[in-house]
């Protein structure tokens, strides 16, 4: 098995394999998680504009875990001194 991950800023993309045979693409929302049922081989990938590669995992239970502890990373904001202009 063997799994390629994109990720947007609302969708997450992943295309697998299953013994040498290409499982197809998956996309779901960023807050969700993948299930065998939700790879198409109709699907295609992301174009590159649309999503950035994030890297290749062994099983959907890799690319799961790395989608929650992603969810638990506290998100940026802009530096302070660029909100404080935008304000005043």
């Amino acid at each position: 098995m063997g799994f390629i991950l994109w990720i947007g800023r609302e969708v997450a993309w992943a295309a697998g394999t299953h013994e040498y045979r290409p499982m197809g693409v998956a996309a779901i929302a960023r807050t969700d998680l993948f299930h065998p049922s939700d790879f198409r081989p109709s699907r295609r990938r992301p174009h590159t504009r649309s999503a950035a590669f994030v890297g290749y995992f062994a099983s959907i239970g890799q690319v799961n875990a790395f989608l929650v502890a992603e969810r638990r990373k506290p998100r940026r904001l802009p530096p302070a001194s660029s909100v404080s202009e935008t304000l005043y």
